[in-house]
């Protein structure tokens, strides 16, 4: 696998504030804007919305291959990621992103195993690691059985 990787992108300034993002060999193309708040473009993508994107894809990516190696069955994952942008001395910065997944077992026995799996993808998920501010979970485990009920009801 080696020591070293590198990613490339390209940011190209399509108008104030806005622009597209390009990677070689990667379709597609990501328009992008500052948000609102901050005199961009309203429904285009932020930095701010794919910083956070960048932690919630990674984490989804390690939860995956964590639970493959742990042969950990689950019927569905889903997760909802929050940043929390706050203005300090420095100006605004991150100061917390919310990870908050959702996870579906089969079967009350894998429960345990199924939240140890939840945290080591919270512990190696590489971007969450990189960042400046603190990365916090909030899992949360059903039972198939316990959905099914409740859709019948």
């Amino acid at each position: 696998m080696g020591g070293h990787h590198e990613y490339r992108v390209k940011a190209i300034a399509t108008a104030v504030r806005s622009g597209v993002l390009t990677a070689d060999g990667i379709n597609p193309e990501i328009s992008f804007s500052a948000p609102p708040e901050f005199n961009g473009q309203a429904g285009q993508w932020t930095p701010e919305h794919l910083f956070v994107s960048a932690v919630a894809s990674c984490y989804v990516s390690t939860f995956s291959g964590s639970a493959e190696a742990s042969k950990l069955p689950f019927v569905s994952f889903e997760l909802e990621a929050e940043g929390i942008l706050a203005k300090d001395e420095g100006g605004w910065r991150f100061t917390e992103v919310v990870l908050s997944p959702h996870l579906l077992i089969t079967s009350e026995e894998d429960r345990e195993r199924a939240m140890r799996v939840l945290q080591k993808a919270g512990k190696y998920c590489l971007v969450a690691r990189s960042v400046a501010c603190p990365v916090r979970l909030e899992p949360m485990i059903k039972l198939e059985s316990e959905v099914l009920v409740l859709a019948k009801s």
